[in-house]
């Protein structure tokens, strides 16, 4: 099945030194915002440099981006962002595939709950943990280990291969929106956040909501002389609660598997500034699921449509309304276009390359960077190494095998695609 070109790449994938990157990539505290994360886009460049790579790494211009009227928001307080992308110089007519990964990790956490520093990679057997592993440093390590094969196999390209390795994906996505925003493009990019052994060709949406609800301030021995801001929230927490059965009923197919596709969660609720005094404001903010296909105003205005609906029902809020607003990421949602072939050559590609089956196609309930490229036009799916059961926990892990069998689908995505000379 497979041809020399093909053969003679699969057999340079370095299992060893994958695993090592994978380690000194985790070891990188990257977490969203930090001086950390920049620099490890400044250590990812000097890879994909001594991988023969044309290197484009630039300070972006936060202020410019965020006055754009398409920006995607954030959550992570930051003084820098750096776009990194590198570009395969001996393509000629031939189309561009992206292997897009980002490098940004979300916060440990209760340090207590690791076995460890989450930032000190542990081997365990076939198993390497830490913060990060799947999410998404394994796949940045497939990448690597792909575009090192390839070169190490001394294959010419007939197209190219553009790797978009960016920072802010966690809260929003402002390095694919940045990197957009300065023209790097491509026919088709590969995602490879964790899939667990599937493609994922489509993602829901997720936007990020602020709920004031106003109360009066009495004496904790008077309360009857005040309205608990904590009473008043309690009837929109039920109209959420019904708000989010309503959208999750018929979901798409690909997200049928999911028994809550577009879940609605409530993550923190702040009241109160003295426990005896009657709280006079609480603060709800959570996570709106964007419906496949649904427009993100539309989204919005739901959630607008259910608090007034609320509060027009309940005395003290009907004269003493809830507000709403929409801080943080704003995460659209994104689908692989019907009938490209993209998906077609990588689950061909993983076929060949593991020797199993065609990996089953399915869409996930969480936003990514994938809605940027598509809402580009440049058709995109998700495909890697790892779980996103454990991305985010102090359970994260994932397995080298993985990683190097998401290396070597890569490759003979890659080779498929862009095509050899």
């Amino acid at each position: 099945m497979l041809n020399d070109d093909e053969s003679a790449a699969l057999a340079a994938v370095d299992a060893a030194a994958t695993a090592r990157t994978l380690m000194e990539l985790i070891s990188v505290p990257s977490v969203t915002g930090s001086a950390a994360e920049s620099e490890l886009q400044h250590q990812l460049a000097g890879r994909l440099e001594w991988l023969g790579l044309d290197v484009d790494l630039w300070s972006m211009d936060l202020p410019a981006l965020r006055a754009e009227p398409d920006f995607p928001g954030t959550e992570a307080p930051r003084e820098e962002a750096w776009g990194l992308v590198g570009t395969t110089p001996d393509g000629g007519d031939g189309p561009t595939l992206i292997l897009q990964g980002h490098v940004d990790v979300v916060p440990p956490g209760d340090l207590a709950a690791w076995d460890g520093d989450p930032f000190v990679p542990r081997a365990e057997g076939d198993l390497v943990h830490g913060r990060g592993a799947c999410d998404m440093k394994a796949g940045l390590a497939a990448h690597l280990a792909a575009l090192a094969a390839i070169r190490a196999a001394g294959i010419r390209l007939r197209g190219r291969v553009a790797v978009h390795f960016v920072v802010g994906e966690e809260d929003g996505g402002l390095g694919a929106f940045g990197t957009l925003k300065r023209g790097h493009t491509g026919d088709a990019c590969v995602i490879a956040e964790p899939t667990a052994g599937t493609l994922i060709t489509a993602n829901a949406g997720a936007l990020t909501f602020r709920i004031a609800v106003p109360g009066k301030a009495a004496h904790g021995s008077s309360r009857d002389r005040g309205v608990s801001a904590v009473d008043a929230y309690l009837p929109l927490h039920r109209a959420l609660a019904a708000l989010e059965e309503e959208r999750n009923r018929d979901p798409d197919p690909l997200l049928a598997e999911y028994p809550l596709p577009y879940g609605l969660s409530v993550g923190t609720l702040r009241a109160g500034d003295w426990a005896s005094s009657v709280p006079d404001l609480l603060v709800a903010e959570g996570r709106f699921g964007v419906r496949l296909g649904e427009d993100p105003a539309e989204a919005r205005a739901a959630l607008e449509r259910c608090v007034a609906e609320a509060c027009a029902a309940d005395p003290w809020l009907r004269d003493h309304p809830a507000t709403v607003t929409w801080p943080g990421g704003h995460f659209a949602s994104g689908t692989l276009p019907e009938g490209h072939p993209l998906a077609d050559t990588v689950g061909a590609a993983h076929a060949d390359a593991t020797g199993g089956g065609v990996p089953r196609r399915r869409g996930a309930t969480y936003g990514s960077d994938l809605r940027h490229y598509t809402g580009a036009g440049i058709p995109a799916l998700q495909y890697g190494p790892g779980d996103i059961a454990v991305a985010h926990s102090a359970r994260e892990h994932v397995s080298v095998r993985e990683v190097v069998e998401t290396a070597r689908t890569l490759v003979l995505t890659v080779l498929r695609t862009v095509g050899t000379k």
